[in-house]
């Protein structure tokens, strides 16, 4: 049985970005670590691969280029009940495919000597005395610490976290050349999201993102519910609506779960944690690939400063999570699926679409832009009453 002072459960953003974190605190360290991953990169990844702005400070922090095919979007079109919000002017998102972005961190982790093992899946992995034991198609670890980093179905998390409450939302998707459309999103470099359904109880919204698959213009549509028990048939005739409304036939459609942040729900335990979409991501929107990078470099810190001390309980972790500006973001997004999707959504969609600062303010925060998403709720309401920061959007709403 081969031992190691952490395994890494999983090679998507969350694991790859805890062990480049790891690299960049105590290189010698990470190069003792071990990535598992059950597939071959580049797999196939169902997500609609949006990277805000965030999310390339991290990689920017991290030396990571973003040297795989990708659109710019610079301009968002907000549907909702009863009109329809435009704006212009910034840098908004960039759009990959999850599997050239991927397979792009798992290559900067072994360029740093980082070890990654894939085609090789995890069936169990169950507490030992000092560690956690790792059972995978191939053979036996033992792991003083261990990162579930292995989505929202988590295997650590059913194995080593009983009787933990799901937190689960849902999505469909699907992928249709541009050509066959009648979509103008992608040669507008825009996106899309489209809250038109939250009157008919959808919890969520559908989108349009453009893309690129093997060079070729697409449009990514997805629908997004904050609850997974009961939606599938709602989500597939919303989808199918959304691409009637592209003039496009129904291709093949993909479903995947998305579990979401929710305080006191547990990350940690001792000589385990867990990250990502494992931990728990952005509920109202579902987004999740920002928060595995700051998922990473908590885990990174709580693994590494353990290992130092001796100490693996890792009781701080979920505490650290909890009191920084991320833990602080995931639960007003949380209070934003009160707000939005649910009995007030007509006053909150409303203030929303009738602010133009209010506007500018929610796409800094919710984008990581100039701080905003580490500033208070009083600094927002502040900014808002003296109409700063000055909306540097070209808005608009159409009735």
């Amino acid at each position: 049985m081969e031992r190691r002072p952490l395994v890494i459960i999983g090679s998507g953003p969350a694991g790859a970005a805890s062990a480049l974190f790891l690299h960049a605190r105590n290189p010698s360290l990470a190069r003792e670590a071990l990535i598992i991953e059950k597939a071959h990169h580049p797999r196939p990844k169902v997500c609609a691969g949006g990277l805000i702005p965030h999310t390339l400070q991290c990689l920017h922090e991290l030396q990571v280029p973003l040297s795989v095919p990708h659109v710019t979007v610079h301009h968002g079109r907000v549907d909702i009940p009863g009109g329809s919000v435009s704006y212009a002017g910034r840098d908004l998102c960039r759009v990959v495919r999850r599997d050239e972005f991927d397979a792009l961190l798992v290559a900067h982790c072994r360029r740093r000597d980082i070890e990654v093992r894939e085609g090789e899946k995890a069936i169990d992995v169950r507490r030992e005395p000092g560690g956690i034991r790792i059972e995978t198609e191939r053979g036996s670890y033992f792991a003083a610490t261990v990162i579930g980093a292995d989505g929202s179905g988590s295997l650590v998390r059913r194995r080593l976290f009983a009787h933990e409450p799901e937190c689960l939302g849902r999505a469909v998707m699907c992928d249709i050349p541009v050509a066959e459309t009648n979509w103008d999103g992608f040669a507008r470099a825009r996106y899309d999201f489209v809250f038109r359904a939250v009157p008919r109880g959808l919890r969520g919204y559908a989108w349009a993102f453009p893309c690129l698959i093997g060079g070729v213009p697409h449009v990514n549509l997805g629908v997004y519910s904050v609850a997974s028990v009961g939606t599938g048939s709602l989500l597939r005739h919303l989808l199918a609506e959304e691409v009637a409304h592209l003039g496009a036939k129904m291709p093949a459609i993909k479903a995947f779960p998305i579990r979401w942040y929710r305080r006191g729900v547990r990350s940690a335990a001792p000589n385990v944690l867990l990250a990502g979409d494992a931990a728990g991501v952005d509920a109202l929107m579902g987004e999740g690939i920002s928060y595995s990078f700051e998922y990473g470099r908590q885990a990174a810190a709580a693994v590494a400063g353990g290992l130092a001390r001796g100490d693996l309980a890792l009781v701080d972790y979920d505490q650290a999570i909890a009191a920084s500006w991320v833990g602080r973001k995931l639960r007003r997004l949380h209070l934003g699926v009160r707000l939005f999707y649910g009995p007030t959504w007509r006053l909150w969609f409303g203030v929303a679409a009738s602010s133009r600062t209010a506007q500018e303010i929610g796409i800094r925060w919710y984008n990581g832009v100039d701080g905003w998403d580490r500033r208070s709720g009083w600094e927002a309401v502040r900014a808002w009453w003296r109409g700063e920061p000055r909306p540097a959007l070209e808005s608009s709403r159409r009735g």
